[in-house]
């Protein structure tokens, strides 16, 4: 199966090498690209240095939602300095997390606004998942209300915490086709194992069924295909394990 594979450079936060190791390691793995975290601290012509040495390409980036909405401009100029398109709101804290339908329907009102903005920029503005956007309020998921009236915003669906979260990653692709740019590929530990690591697994040695999958991420219309890892006790051997995984598939 032809993949264009990146990792989210989350899964290497302990590392313990500069980002120029950082990211040979990466391309060592076999990958195409990364999803940075920000700027990662650097300068946009650092980061350049770092991506040419290794033939990578910055495939998109989480940019937490304060500096995603204050710091437009900010924002924009790096991303595009560093050939970057695309843009990923990676998380809500609890508090700003609405606890109703309207709420997040509400919620997905703003987003939407941003995400024009950030589009008349040539920059795409996505929307990640974790579990509890699969919450239901009056018949419909967190995220389906989120996206009802936002129209200019993307998803970048995490597989796994779809399945955490008690709802079908299958039917989720289905519903937002055409809208779900970037899938996270991540993978589950079996029950008896749901405490190690997190919950998670290397991509391939857990219980989500790859192949189908990943198949239906590319009906969906998904362009990059983000390994992630949230807790591996072994960051580097995980990004392997995992490329070699998809890459024999």
């Amino acid at each position: 199966m032809d993949l264009a594979l990146a990792v989210q450079l989350y899964t290497l936060r302990s590392y313990q090498g500069d980002f120029n190791a950082l990211l040979k390691e990466v391309a060592d793995a076999g990958y195409e690209g990364v999803e940075t975290v920000g700027t990662h601290g650097l300068s946009s012509d650092d980061m350049n240095n770092a991506l040419n040495a290794t033939n990578l390409k910055v495939v998109s980036s989480h940019v937490a939602l304060a500096d995603a909405q204050n710091n437009v401009d900010e924002v924009v100029r790096f991303h595009k300095a560093v050939g970057n398109d695309t843009v990923i709101i990676p998380y809500l804290q609890e508090q700003d997390r609405p606890d109703s339908a309207q709420g997040w329907r509400d919620l997905g009102k703003t987003l939407g606004e941003l995400a024009a903005r950030y589009q008349t920029e040539g920059v795409h503005l996505l929307y990640h998942n974790h579990d509890f956007e699969m919450q239901d309020y009056d018949g419909k998921t967190a995220l389906e209300w989120l996206f009802m009236d936002a129209p200019a915003l993307g998803l970048e669906l995490d597989l796994a915490w779809v399945v955490r979260g008690g709802k079908d990653p299958f039917v989720i692709l289905e519903a937002f086709k055409g809208r779900c740019k970037r899938v996270h590929v991540k993978d589950l530990q079996p029950e008896a194992s749901a405490d190690k690591e997190g919950g998670f697994a290397d991509v391939g040695s857990g219980t989500l069924s790859w192949p189908a999958l990943l198949a239906a991420s590319k009906e969906a219309g998904v362009d990059w295909y983000v390994v992630e890892h949230d807790f591996p006790s072994e960051p580097v051997s995980s990004i392997r394990n995992s490329a070699a995984f998809l890459k024999s598939l």
